[in-house]
């Protein structure tokens, strides 16, 4: 203990040992309610210390529960009308997708043969017919295809033909002559079976006709074995 404060505890004792009894037994009592009073009021600023705390934290909660419901609460408002444009674009793109899908022209890796009434039909005066076929492309592919439609009397009214990695794809709007003899005409009549099958059997004839080298091939080997 140092110097200073041990001279003072002596100096106190000195002067407290120099009072009556009665003055010490009054004096004590009062000094102890003090400290008792003190500690009393050390602890409720503790406490009140920790519930204002307590108090700021629950209010912070609060405030941040509330922020957040508000949050949640816009985006629910915001969803429905989120929802339409999403509905809405959706159906852009289906429709977009589809004619695309009717519109494009590229062959596929598959032979295809479609014959279909078209929407442009007269009725009670020619038959026209919307055919589509893809094969693999060839060089005599064109002239034949011209000398089917002519054996079957058909006029093109519009043709769309495109070609991708040595395949080709044919779309063409095709309708009946008009000029015909009695005879044509109901051989026409027979012919002319729903949906035009006589044109997707005749279609199906030149897409089945094989190469020309494969064709010169064959006759060489036909040559071959005759002589």
């Amino acid at each position: 203990m140092p110097a200073g404060r041990e001279g003072r505890s002596d100096l106190q004792a000195e002067m407290l040992s120099g009072l009556p009894e009665y003055f010490m037994a009054s004096f004590y009592p009062h000094m102890e309610m003090e400290m008792e009073t003190e500690m009393a009021m050390r602890d409720e600023a503790v406490d009140a210390t920790r519930m204002d705390r307590a108090l700021v934290a629950s209010r912070n909660h609060r405030e941040a529960e509330r922020r957040r419901r508000e949050r949640i609460k816009s985006h629910l408002d915001r969803l429905p009308s989120l929802l339409a444009k999403v509905v809405e674009r959706m159906k852009d793109l289906k429709q977009r997708a589809e004619e695309i899908t009717e519109a494009q022209c590229f062959p596929s890796e598959t032979d295809e043969i479609v014959v279909l009434p078209s929407s442009a039909s007269i009725s009670g005066q020619r038959s026209v017919f919307e055919a589509s076929f893809c094969c693999e492309d060839r060089s005599d592919l064109l002239p034949e295809l011209i000398d089917t439609l002519r054996s079957l009397r058909l006029k093109t009214l519009r043709a769309e033909i495109a070609t991708l990695g040595g395949r080709v794809r044919n779309v063409l709007i095709l309708a009946k002559e008009n000029e015909a003899s009695e005879e044509e005409e109901e051989e026409e009549e027979e012919e002319d079976e729903p949906g035009g099958a006589f044109l997707r059997d005749a279609l199906q004839a030149l897409v089945d006709r094989p190469h020309p080298a494969e064709r010169c091939k064959r006759r060489r080997l036909v040559d071959q074995d005759s002589t």
